[in-house]
């Protein structure tokens, strides 16, 4: 998917809306794990109830690793699904992968070939070679860990580096790597703050925004400081709409939630 048809979606949607299917048995509705398949069901009901109103979805590879090979079928049986019924959904392998060349090549081949997702999260610690396999790929897109929203982002992200945080720096190198226009970045809600700096350095890249909600990040500010004439934002809710109710309207309480989501998007844009 290009980010025009994204931005497109967006616009039609009325919604820059990303749901995170971080799928835990332990907390998915007790009636489900009578199915022969309780992952894919689970996220199969969430997708039917919340695809009008959300414009990508955000599979934590965690979630599905922890389960074994299962985990990863169900996996596949649910980018599937997304990509036969709703081929309009950008997809985000929530993977945070990274490595020496050659590896990071054959992850990028797992993710954009085999998987066929449209997007996937990438470290950047090891630098250029590491993230360029990603980047080599046409209407793909790399997905960057800029500044991420959770407590221990401080100890390495927002130290300096002759003078300047290490965050911004990772923002401006990225930008000198080939394909860089196929970038896009984590920033997490819980750092709105920074946003107005980092718009600084990437005005036009659309930025993946998790910690609104559950982790107390506001939409407002977020909306406020890092909106741009493209919209540039997937802002992401994972447990906030996947566990709005643990019986079997699980998935009507969800579409309530991201419904609410959508309204208060539409107002925003």
């Amino acid at each position: 998917m290009t980010t025009q048809h994204l931005v497109k979606e967006i616009k039609r949607k009325k919604s820059f809306l990303c749901i995170g299917l971080d799928v835990d048995l332990e907390k998915i509705p007790q009636h489900l794990l009578e199915e022969e398949d309780p992952i894919f069901a689970f996220n199969k009901a969430i997708i039917d109830a919340t695809h009008h109103l959300a414009v990508a979805y955000k599979p934590n590879l965690a979630f599905y690793e922890a389960y074994g090979i299962n985990g990863l079928k169900a996996l596949g049986k649910t980018i599937d699904y997304l990509n036969e019924k709703h081929p309009e959904i950008f997809t985000i392998a929530d993977a945070k992968r990274g490595d020496i060349g050659n590896t990071s090549g054959m992850y990028a081949k797992a993710f954009f070939e085999d998987l066929n997702f449209d997007s996937v999260t990438v470290a950047p610690y090891m630098g250029r070679d590491s993230v360029e396999p990603f980047l080599e790929y046409k209407d793909k897109h790399t997905i960057l860990l800029a500044l991420t929203s959770n407590q221990g982002a401080f100890d390495f992200q927002t130290q300096k580096m002759d003078g300047e945080e290490l965050y911004k720096k990772v923002l401006e190198v990225s930008k000198t790597w080939k394909n860089a226009q196929n970038l896009m970045y984590v920033v997490g809600a819980t750092k709105a703050e920074f946003l107005a700096d980092i718009r600084k350095i990437i005005p036009e890249n659309f930025l993946l925004v998790p910690g609104v909600g559950a982790q107390g990040g506001s939409l407002e500010e977020v909306c406020k400081y890092g909106m741009n004439g493209n919209v540039g934002l997937l802002i992401n809710s994972s447990r906030g709409v996947l566990y709005a109710s643990k019986e079997k309207d699980f998935a009507e309480k969800a579409a309530e939630v991201a419904k609410d989501l959508q309204q208060q998007m539409a107002g925003f844009l």
